[in-house]
């Protein structure tokens, strides 16, 4: 891909480097045995709503987090190459913070394939950024019935980390999932742990990434080649696993998974997502 990209305007409230497409590491284009069956470069001036919905709204509980933020299409924008996810200290709705969540149901959904997510990220205390995955089936079977596949999130607190899961639905009838994710990886296998030895995520562009198949779902990042986490989808419950999948992108604010802001202090925050891409084998 071209990185011959400008650097995007700098907000006077935004505590955050403006990025440019350069900073980073930047995945190939190909992969010898796979072929590109969808990708968002981001090159518009506008969401590709071809693509693309907008979820409006807190959900149920903040689609069952609890979370902070009022979700807005107002807090998404697409310019010079980017797409920005913002997410911001203000009253809208009788919630204290608002921000976007995007996704791709019933338009873009994938079974098998390795997705490429090249992104910088916010951090601070309460941020929660995520690009993740759900079955199509969700409307028919419900959470966690449908499965759910987070090739990243990050609690802002702990910018340095980030983290892979796989949920899935235990027993008939749980409502809660039964997950396996990267942070309850044996601590003697600690070094596979994603934490970067200098920096943060919010310093610069990284690829985050999985190869799924009919065995297993695994997570790379930055090109890596061995995954930093492995999940076997070949037991039974986790069959959903073997179905088509949407894609979501959002910055929550606050919740069950990680402390509430203290403060307003480092809003505003934004994600970058420079592309997604999705290959299938040939």
């Amino acid at each position: 891909m071209s990185n011959a990209r400008g650097d995007l305007l700098r907000g006077v409230s935004d505590g955050q480097r403006s990025p440019t497409a350069r900073d980073g590491y930047d995945a190939p284009t190909s992969y010898e045995g796979y072929q590109l069956v969808w990708s968002d470069e981001f090159d518009g001036g506008a969401l590709d709503l071809d693509s693309w919905q907008h979820e409006l709204g807190t959900g149920w509980k903040g689609w069952g987090n609890n979370e902070l933020q009022y979700y807005r299409a107002k807090n998404t924008q697409v310019a010079n190459g980017l797409l920005i996810i913002e997410a911001k200290a203000e009253r809208f709705a009788g919630k204290k913070y608002t921000s976007s969540r995007i996704r791709t149901k019933g338009q873009r959904f994938f079974r098998y394939g390795r997705v490429d997510i090249r992104a910088r990220l916010p951090s601070g205390r309460g941020l929660w950024p995520a690009l993740w995955m759900l079955g199509e089936s969700i409307d028919d079977v419900g959470w966690p019935a449908c499965g759910e596949i987070d090739i990243m999130e990050m609690r802002g607190n702990d910018p340095s980390t980030v983290l892979g899961t796989a949920h899935w639905q235990g027993n008939s009838g749980d409502t809660s999932s039964t997950s396996c994710s990267s942070e309850d990886i044996d601590p003697a296998q600690s070094d596979s742990i994603p934490s970067l030895k200098v920096g943060t995520f919010a310093d610069e562009f990284h690829v985050f990434s999985i190869i799924w198949n009919e065995s297993q779902i695994q997570w790379y990042l930055d090109g890596a080649t061995t995954p930093y986490h492995t999940v076997d989808v070949t037991p039974a419950p986790r069959s959903c696993f073997d179905g088509d999948f949407y894609f979501l992108f959002n910055v929550a604010v606050g919740g069950d998974f990680l402390p509430n802001p203290r403060s307003a202090a480092h809003f505003s925050q934004k994600m970058w997502v420079d592309y997604i891409r999705v290959y299938q084998i040939c």
